[in-house]
């Protein structure tokens, strides 16, 4: 029997980790002979904490080992296993990514933008860019999922301009309002 697949380890990983509120983004099988290793990577709404990536870890790993003691996987000579949280060199590719990282400042199309929020009713991708002209107010785009994934997180180590964050977490409608105003002028 062949080394398990992603595919495989889905089946496996994904309901241990919804049981603990986890979403699976993705699992990486690296071959390499005695050295294999296998990287999950979960999220959530709230941060996963290292307590439930060692309790996820835990299950997982159990799990496995039961399935590789009944013969229905085999891992070989042996492998390593990380749980882990994606990353920033992690692409948002989901609404529920660009959700979970509202208000953070991210790479779209070669230009920054900061998320504002997520319509969930409509799946737009409320942005915020600055203004062109430096006293000029940040205008807000709608983006579909499809243009806007990709998008990577970009680090900032100081606060968001004030004009930006004023701007987070409204209703979609009222930045429906914004760009309006704009369009009108």
């Amino acid at each position: 029997m062949a080394f398990p697949s992603e595919q495989d380890l889905a089946e496996v990983v994904g309901p241990l980790a919804a049981t603990l509120g986890l979403d699976l983004e993705s699992i990486t099988v690296t071959r390499a002979g005695a050295k294999s290793a296998v990287r999950v990577a979960v999220d959530a709404d709230d941060r996963p904490d290292l307590d439930q990536l060692e309790e996820l870890s835990k299950a997982v790993s159990g799990e496995l080992d039961a399935r590789e003691s009944s013969g229905t996987l085999n891992f070989g000579p042996g492998y390593t296993f990380e749980v882990t949280t994606p990353g920033l060199e992690t692409p948002l590719t989901e609404l529920r990514h660009f959700r979970r990282n509202a208000g953070r400042l991210v790479s779209i199309d070669g230009t920054q933008a900061r998320i504002a929020a997520v319509d969930g009713d409509t799946g737009e991708i409320w942005l915020i860019r600055p203004g062109e002209k430096k006293k000029e107010a940040p205008q807000v785009e709608a983006r579909g999922l499809a243009s806007a994934a990709g998008a990577l997180v970009e680090v900032e180590f100081s606060e968001p301009p004030v004009d930006q964050r004023d701007l987070v977490g409204l209703d979609p409608e009222k930045y429906r309002a914004l760009r309006a105003q704009k369009d009108d002028k």
